[in-house]
């Protein structure tokens, strides 16, 4: 009798959880670098987001459908996240997608979404053009330009430098960084006293750091990803350089602590992810990136949980899965509780308006620094 007892219980919750799944599945696209020299944030997305769509499962799925992530590595490259946005449209037939890669292939792939009026959340990629493909694309990342002039802000006026070196990256993400750096910089009274760039995958920066140390600035503003971070940060230790370093959301990578080592303590960024966030969602995603992963979140990570908890709610709120209604929810989202912040909304152009959080590496760890929330700096340019 207890055997069959705990039997028709065990049945009784598979039929109510049929149940409330009865309505089938409800399929967003992702897309993100899996292989290649991205594939630490590719795989850092691709976890944050299974780990929304299972807490969205968790507590009922999305209007009695159960959310199912059809995922492609695109490599970071503009040709395979093309050939995805076609399979995902036409194969997969996705009710709407999430990016969690880089700027160029989000770039290359954002009009067709638009072109299929699929709407097309972008997590993390910041370069402008992106939202310029229409009125189904978002981004719940930073524009480019609004990070990079939360950066000269964070410069002249928070850390007072005075003499700033910029050392870019040469590539979408590097240059439209250091095109909102600079310009803030210097309408907030710093001068810029080296402009020098370097290729994606440098090997090398001890010729441009040996040039900037002779310039003797008060802080370097460094674009690049992890790699290009760590390098930067151990090179300007071995020479000697006591400028303060300045980086932005690509150092911010657990990956970036485990090859600067002690040489990244110090090192101040501009990102979306505050560790030390008390909110109990921002609380939730920390510690249950830790206890699934085994690793540390970083902002890739929690851009990429937001971008598919965002799309959720817009899909919540439109009471439907039809395109137009799900496009017109996400340009009403307002006042989100996100993982990376306080989401204000969207402008009409389709970039997130929140406020850009700022760490400093202390002992090997991300950590509080400060917050950067004035209107005329977090507020993109319609």
């Amino acid at each position: 009798m207890r055997f069959k007892s705990l039997f028709l219980g065990i049945v009784l919750s598979l039929m109510s959880v049929s149940l409330a799944f009865a309505g089938g599945v409800i399929k967003i696209g992702f897309f993100s670098p899996l292989t290649g020299f991205a594939a630490a944030d590719g795989t850092s997305a691709k976890h944050a987001a299974m780990l929304a769509v299972e807490k969205i499962n968790a507590t009922g799925g999305i209007l009695g459908k159960k959310v199912k992530l059809i995922v492609y590595d695109d490599a970071a490259s503009s040709q395979q996240a093309v050939a995805i946005a076609r399979k995902l449209i036409q194969e997969n037939k996705v009710t709407a997608v999430v990016s969690g890669s880089y700027s160029t292939p989000t770039r290359a792939s954002a009009p067709i979404y638009q072109r299929y009026h699929i709407p097309l959340v972008v997590a993390y990629a910041t370069h402008p053009s992106i939202t310029k493909a229409g009125n189904y694309v978002f981004r719940i990342g930073f524009l480019a330009t609004v990070e990079g002039k939360a950066g000269g802000y964070v410069a002249a006026k928070v850390l007072h430098a005075k003499r700033i070196a910029v050392l870019t990256m040469d590539n979408d993400f590097g240059r439209s960084l250091s095109k909102g750096f600079v310009e803030e910089a210097q309408k907030s009274g710093a001068k810029i006293v080296a402009n020098m760039s370097f290729a994606l995958g440098a090997q090398d920066m001890s010729p441009f750091l040996t040039k900037i140390k002779a310039l003797n600035p008060d802080l370097i503003y460094c674009t690049g990803y992890y790699s290009e971070g760590a390098l930067t940060v151990k090179q300007a230790k071995s020479l000697g350089i006591k400028a303060t370093i300045l980086g932005q959301e690509g150092f911010d990578s657990p990956m970036f602590l485990k090859i600067s080592g002690d040489a990244a303590n110090g090192t101040i960024i501009t990102t979306d992810l505050n560790r030390n966030d008390q909110r109990p969602i921002a609380k939730w995603f920390i510690t249950q990136y830790r206890k699934e992963y085994k690793m540390e979140p970083d902002m890739v990570g929690a851009s990429s949980f937001d971008a598919v908890y965002v799309l959720s709610e817009a899909i919540k709120k439109a009471k439907s899965t039809k395109a137009a209604k799900i496009r017109n929810a996400l340009a009403h989202i307002k006042n989100f509780n996100g993982v990376t912040g306080f989401i204000k909304g969207f402008t009409k152009d389709g970039e997130v308006v929140k406020p850009v959080q700022i760490q400093k590496v202390v002992n090997g760890q991300f950590t509080y620094f400060g917050v950067v929330d004035k209107p005329s700096i977090i507020t993109p340019k319609d």
